[in-house]
């Protein structure tokens, strides 16, 4: 007799996810308190849900579910939100420098705190393509998913993103 596996259980399919649910929540709203709260928020709602759930790609749903509390929180501020503070926990964000050059750990630090305003920056529609793409590693169609846009326009707003980072990136370098 075969064992069936049961249905899947929200701990399993969806806490794995839970950074990525913080990271995006982060960038979108631009506040480290304030994604913490949106991310509880989705994290009720995607287990009030979870019943909806069909199994595809846990990730990309609980990622719409993220976006949409973000928007939603940011809808009942309607602001645009501030950006990040300098001393903002970047923590998670930062990569260890193997280098023993003091000088050089320091301009890789300001480096990354440059690229994390700019990234700021963006206008969120296109911050949110951004970060995943490049930080969650998602494709353009879960991208498409998770934003509810075709993947043209998915793809219009990363070569958007991109392209204003590179002009911020060269006006830095001018000065």
């Amino acid at each position: 007799m075969a064992l069936s596996a049961g249905p899947p259980s929200f701990a399993a399919e969806v806490l794995p996810h839970l950074d990525a649910a913080y990271n995006l929540a982060r960038w979108l709203v631009r506040d480290a308190t304030a994604a913490e709260d949106v991310v509880q928020n989705a994290m009720v709602r995607a287990l009030k849900h979870f019943s909806t759930f069909r199994g595809e790609n846990p990730r990309a749903w609980l990622l719409a579910i993220v976006r949409n509390a973000a928007y939603t929180w940011m809808a009942a501020r309607r602001r645009d939100p501030e950006p990040l503070a300098e001393d903002a926990d970047e923590s998670h964000l930062a990569t260890p420098d193997p280098g023993p050059d003091p000088e050089a750990m320091l301009g890789a630090e300001e480096e990354r705190a440059h690229l994390g305003r700019m990234l700021a920056a963006l206008p969120p529609e296109l911050r949110e393509c951004l970060v995943l793409r490049e930080l969650e590693e998602m494709s353009y169609q879960e991208i498409a998913g998770i934003t509810a846009v075709p993947i043209g326009t998915v793809m219009s707003r990363l070569w958007r993103a991109r392209r204003i980072l590179i002009r911020q990136a060269e006006r830095s370098d001018v000065r």
